[in-house]
């Protein structure tokens, strides 16, 4: 959760350009096709997580990015980044954990949560995925 217009890291330079807005995967990859509905309005994000390692954000019914965790483009993404320091890999390769906690992170600034779930859906009938499973914060 970032404001884009009023919090300093949003408009950082960092390797990868607009890497540290809303909905991106911060300081590694920039999302697009932004909907957002204002500070002050409630915004419906969620995430899938495929098995796969295929991972989508989305936002207020529009998806805004993929990628795929634990490949050859996510590594460079990551030599790329802050999270490149040895101190982001004390468990493991930063982002590669095949299981682990959920973390809603503020910048500082108020931020509001409703209607959090975590769940694990099966049959999904998205390409071949068998199973995805869904962060979804409203």
């Amino acid at each position: 959760m970032l404001d884009d217009e009023r919090h300093p890291d949003a408009k950082l330079y960092t390797t990868y350009p607009g890497s540290r807005t809303l909905a991106s995967l911060y300081d590694l990859k920039a999302s697009e096709n932004i909907s957002f509905k204002g500070i002050g309005e409630w915004n419906t994000a969620v995430l899938k997580v495929y098995p796969n390692n295929h991972v989508e954000h989305w936002l207020n019914g529009v998806k805004v990015l993929e990628y795929e965790r634990c490949s050859d483009e996510f590594r460079e993404l990551v030599k790329g980044s802050k999270y490149a320091d040895p101190a982001y890999h004390a468990g493991g390769a930063f982002g590669e954990a095949p299981a682990g906690h959920i973390l809603l992170q503020d910048h500082g600034d108020e931020v509001s949560f409703k209607n959090i779930k975590i769940r694990e859906l099966n049959n999904i009938p998205i390409g071949v995925f068998a199973t995805a499973g869904v962060i979804h914060v409203q």
